[in-house]
């Protein structure tokens, strides 16, 4: 499975095959297909490792996230260092790979969901009481997240500048959040109604 991530790499989707990736570890390329069926079904187990090792590692991390912004400061760091290990690369593989491998597909979308679970815990944790929580639908919010950092993230390749012009967007409404939150009780009363009235307005229309 390693060398299965290290020939996609570097490869792309369209040039791996079983006996380039038998290439890098020098073994029999029948070893492939002796123990994953087809070089789909390789590259699928290698998807869902990477995946749960990257997890493991970001776990800590999350669990000491306490406020959005902190979450988005997480996030940018997660960026850098998955672009430094190819990881970025390696996604890209996947997703283009997705259109016509229906088991990456599969396992794509299973590894981004991973990836959602993991936000959608931080984020209920940090909206528990919140003055918004109640008009907040987390689980697409945790699903908006990771379809945002992944769009990101490949767009960084083509516009370095504009990715992080978004990234220092996301800052400044992580930023906008906390200033809301420390104007008190009084503030957050005001600010639960007016969602409120609006949100009601918007269901009468």
């Amino acid at each position: 499975m390693d060398a299965a991530t290290s020939a996609l790499k570097r490869q792309g989707i369209s040039g791996v095959s079983a006996r380039s990736i038998a290439a890098e570890v020098g073994a029999n390329q029948a070893l492939v297909f002796y123990h994953f069926k087809t070089v789909e079904g390789l590259l699928a187990a290698a998807a869902l490792r990477e995946t749960g090792l990257r997890l493991e590692r970001y776990r800590e991390r999350f669990a000491e996230v306490r406020s959005l912004r902190e979450l988005l400061t997480v996030g940018q760091d997660l960026h850098v260092q998955e672009r430094e290990n190819g990881n970025v690369a390696l996604m890209a593989q996947f997703l283009a790979g997705a259109t016509g491998y229906p088991q990456l597909a599969e396992v794509t979308a299973e590894a981004l969901r991973l990836w959602t679970v993991e936000i959608e815990a931080v984020l209920t944790r940090l909206f528990t009481g919140h003055p918004l929580a109640e008009f907040l639908d987390l689980a697409g919010l945790a699903q908006a997240v990771t379809a945002g950092f992944v769009g990101l993230e490949l767009y960084e390749g083509v516009d370095p500048a504009g990715a992080q012009g978004a990234f220092a967007a996301l800052d400044q409404l992580g930023l906008l959040v906390e200033v809301v939150d420390g104007l008190g009780p009084v503030v957050s009363r005001a600010v639960r109604a007016t969602v409120r009235r609006q949100v009601k307005s918007s269901g009468a229309e």
